[in-house]
């Protein structure tokens, strides 16, 4: 019994133990393999992540795939490694530790950026610093916040003030980062009569301050600007600063500007910020270092409420937050942080001089001179506009025309801006879209320079490159109504008015079946539009052509891209409306051969059966049984002709092959008509390109010269035309033989004529050969 039994638990740990190692092949087998096994060398998962940065070699070369990172940038980087090795130590070592790096830091950038007996709280999010000064501002406003919570702001609701200039989501991120509802925001809006129209309306929120007081709220905080994010504009720091304590609010400021407090030399405007109660630095983007935290300077004696509000911390991962900015600082010295700011300032103002020498640019920022931001745009003067203002349009225009021509300065800006990040990587040029303006480039080296390594040689070169594409912006503005009249004029064309496409403008070839009132899509209308791109493309202009959905519909158009004032627009034109007809010709002649070959096959089949029904009856029934009519055969033979149908694909009918089985010839048929070509083929001088002007009437012609390259294009088509008008008049019908008639006279005539004039031109035509 005892024996048995240790057999039956023996077979029951095994049974046991083959499910667990079947269970643990599994789970091994759901597990990713490069954690299978014993795990990877150090060498190949360094290569894993090295094709996860620069990705396939078969892709698209980017123009920059990691930014400039310079000996800076490597202790920056050097930073986060030793703050994990740091955080080893022993409790002590590194409590002393953290709090020299720490203090070190706060002290040095107060006195860089004349903030002084600040306090510092680094962060990685750059709007996280000012939800933690709003925590701070409530919690010292709200005495029993702590105890009663929200309870406490529900009869007396807090107000943060944002500029209508802040950075795009700053209020939406505050609401949510707090739990407050969206009306304890209040957005100022800014100057629309005097000053900046990016600056806060000081007058307009002193109002909105004492209606929220009387409606019982609580004006808890407002954010100025030391530079807007969008143009760089400096708020009235110092009157904002009164007026916050004069109602005990918290005055915060962000912004690029700020970074100008390290130079020698700072206006008054921004100088105004080191009496805030708080400020946003970025020192990351300014001095070129990747990976280092923003830093939050702010003013406050009540360590118990920093605590609680999350500006100090006891974790050793936050306070090792500065050591990268640590060690950085140390690196770059107060001169070399100097150099690099004031080295972006006067980027921005090279940019900003050379500018003004510009025709057709406007500078939005040129009243402020302290700004290191550059915004521009181009711009076309209308003709009813008043010169001081550029381009702002009078009461009598009609919005319509100003709406488009608002729309198609914008577009051009925008290929503007695509153009010179294209060309100038190093710039770091930003397309951006304005409410008032419009679409603008703008110009922040103090966010880009130190990063991507520019230097005053880019913005020369930025500069060059917009003078070389004014001609093409200015001249493709000015055909854009010859365009419109031409395409309007031709027959089959429409004029598509597309106001956000960067070029001459649209045209849209309206077939026999389209339907004009419908906006659906056209696949008839969308495949003669993909041929005609197709030609147009093969043609080798300087144009470019691109086919895209008409504005507004969904039917297929020929986008005409920017040119130059040497563009044959009629030529343009006709060469569009006469290829879009050959194609839809071509396509046409298609269709109907197809539906004669169809019709062909059924005449051929109806013909097949009544033939195979006359045979039938011509041989009788006995010939169809198998034996009977083998035997019947042999005995008298059928004497059967031989008949079959050809199909004429030119004539579209069907004919007999009993005249090629007889004579052995085939057919010649009928001749096939011609394939339908227009007449846009343009008699060119040597090496001009389409939709070129032609030097007819130029003044460029040498003076010196025997044989003028005009004349020499005008006798080559004389003599191109003499030996077809001649064959065209011999080419009449004989008459009925006999004597010559006056006609026959007048042929002979003509034709010795031909020869004579022929032989005469042969000289001519080899002199103008060795010309050429």
């Amino acid at each position: 019994m005892g024996k048995n039994l240790k057999e039956a638990v023996k077979m029951l740990e095994d049974s046991q133990r083959r499910t667990e190692e079947e269970n643990g092949k599994k789970i091994s087998g759901d597990i990713p393999g490069p954690l299978q096994g014993s795990g990877q060398d150090m060498v190949s998962i360094l290569q894993v992540v090295q094709n996860l940065m620069h990705g396939d070699e078969d892709e698209e070369p980017q123009s920059a795939r990691i930014q400039n990172i310079g000996e800076q940038g490597h202790i920056a980087l050097l930073g986060h490694s030793l703050g994990a090795y740091i955080s080893t130590l022993d409790k002590e070592k590194l409590r002393k530790l953290m709090t020299r790096i720490l203090s070190d830091t706060t002290l040095w950038l107060c006195r860089i950026f004349r903030y002084e007996n600040g306090c510092a709280y680094f962060h990685e999010e750059e709007r996280e610093g000012l939800a933690k000064i709003c925590r701070l501002a409530i919690h010292s406003r709200y005495e029993d916040f702590v105890v009663d919570g929200f309870n406490v702001l529900y009869n007396k609701k807090p107000v943060i003030y944002l500029s209508a200039a802040a950075r795009p989501g700053l209020g939406q991120y505050l609401c949510n980062q707090l739990g407050l509802p969206f009306p304890c925001l209040c957005r100022v809006p800014c100057n629309t009569m005097f000053g900046s129209q990016h600056q806060m309306d000081v007058a307009f929120l002193e109002k909105l301050i004492k209606d929220d007081i009387e409606r019982g709220k609580l004006p808890l905080l407002l954010v100025a600007n030391a530079g807007t994010a969008a143009v760089g504009h400096t708020d009235k720091i110092g009157r904002l600063k009164e007026l916050c304590e004069q109602y005990g609010i918290w005055l915060h400021v962000e912004g690029v500007n700020l970074a100008t407090l390290a130079l020698g030399y700072v206006s008054s405007s921004v100088l105004a910020a080191t009496k805030c109660d708080s400020m946003t630095l970025t020192p990351g983007p300014w001095l070129g270092l990747p990976a280092v935290p923003a830093v939050t300077l702010y003013k406050h004696d009540d360590p118990a409420l920093t605590l609680v509000a999350g500006l100090t911390s006891n974790k050793p991962a936050d306070k090792l937050r500065a050591l990268p900015l640590w060690l950085s600082l140390q690196y770059l010295g107060l001169d070399g942080i100097v150099e690099r700011i004031k080295h972006a300032c006067q980027l921005s103002q090279r940019l900003q001089e050379s500018l003004k020498k510009v025709n057709h640019i406007k500078i939005l920022v040129e009243d402020e001179l302290s700004s290191p931001v550059v915004v521009f745009r181009f711009f076309q003067e209308l003709p009813g506009s008043d010169p001081v203002l550029k381009a702002v349009p009078v009461p009598n225009m009609a919005p319509s025309a100003v709406g488009r021509e608002r729309h198609s300065c914008d577009a051009l800006n925008r290929w503007l801006g695509e153009q010179l990040k294209q060309l100038v990587p190093e710039s770091g040029l930003t397309v951006m879209d304005l409410e008032v303006e419009g679409v603008c480039i703008r110009f922040s080296p103090l966010m880009t320079a130190a990063v991507l390594g520019t230097r005053g040689e880019d913005v020369d070169q930025v500069v060059a490159c917009i003078q070389s594409k004014l001609p093409i912006l200015t001249c493709t503005l000015q055909l854009r109504e010859e365009f419109k009249q031409e395409v309007t004029a031709a027959a089959g064309l429409l004029y598509v008015d597309d106001p956000n496409w960067p070029g001459i403008g649209g045209v849209r070839y309206e077939h026999a079946n389209d339907d004009k009132s419908s906006l659906k899509l056209d696949p008839e209308g969308e495949k003669i539009h993909a041929g005609l791109l197709k030609k147009l493309n093969e043609l080798e202009s300087d144009l470019t052509f691109k086919m895209g959905p008409e504005y507004k519909s969904m039917k297929s158009c020929i986008y005409v891209g920017m040119a130059s004032d040497d563009v044959d627009i009629s030529e343009l034109v006709g060469t569009i409306a006469v290829t879009a007809r050959e194609i839809e010709e071509n396509s046409r002649l298609l269709e109907n051969m197809t539906e004669v070959v169809r019709k062909g096959i059924q005449e051929a089949q109806v013909q097949l059966q009544k033939a195979n029904e006359e045979r039938l009856l011509e041989e009788g029934v006995l010939r169809q049984i198998p034996v009977v009519g083998s035997v019947l055969n042999w005995f008298s033979p059928v004497q059967a002709s031989q008949k079959g149908r050809t199909f004429n694909l030119t004539a579209g009918s069907l004919e007999s092959t009993e005249h090629t089985y007889v004579y052995k010839v085939q057919g010649t048929g009928v001749t096939p008509p011609q394939t339908p070509s227009g007449t846009r083929t343009k008699q060119r001088l040597p090496g001009q390109k389409p939709f070129k002007r032609s030097l007819r009437g130029s003044d460029a012609l040498s003076e010196t010269s025997s044989v003028s390259h005009i004349e020499d294009l005008e006798k080559m088509e004389h003599l191109t035309g003499g030996p077809e008008q001649d064959a065209l008049e011999t080419s009449s019908p004989e008459p009925h033989p006999g004597a010559p008639t006056l006609q026959d006279t007048e042929q002979t005539g003509a034709l010795q004529n031909g020869a004579q004039h022929t032989e005469d031109d042969r000289p001519q035509v080899e002199e103008l050969e060795s010309l050429r």
